[in-house]
């Protein structure tokens, strides 16, 4: 397994609020027009699942498989070229200032890992920026 961690992002928000949103994956369709629709389509979601389809890698499906509350939402990919693990975490360290970091674990072939290893970790950092920006 590969893994990938974004930055540590603060927002402005308490830990509650930020995780009743995330953790309810319905609640994307507050955000539907930040995504890029050149780079993602087919974008569809319900309380548990999420899926995108991302030219050239197909579809990908991540399901919720673990809400800690107040701290840490899993998913896991059904549908993925590779298995794929994310984790949110979620500190808050003051009312109204919250610290949430991603972790993926990706379980890359060898010989892929250096053509996906940065478009990933891109998109791991890109994802936590949009989370972070999102009015809880």
């Amino acid at each position: 397994m590969t893994e990938f961690v974004s930055g540590v992002k603060q927002i402005p928000y308490s830990d509650e609020r930020i995780f009743t949103m995330l953790s309810d994956l319905s609640n994307l369709e507050k955000v539907r027009d930040r995504i890029p629709q050149d780079k993602i389509k087919d974008f569809t979601f319900d309380t548990d699942t999420c899926s995108v389809t991302i030219d050239p890698v197909g579809t990908i499906t991540f399901q919720i498989v673990e809400r800690e509350p107040f701290k840490t939402i899993k998913f896991t990919t059904t549908n993925s070229p590779v298995p794929i693990h994310l984790w949110i975490q979620l500190k808050q360290v003051e009312e109204n200032d919250t610290r949430m970091k991603l972790t993926v674990r990706a379980d890359i072939p060898m010989m892929l890992k250096g053509m996906v290893s940065k478009p990933l970790q891109d998109g791991i950092d890109k994802l936590a920026d949009v989370l972070a920006s999102l009015p809880y």
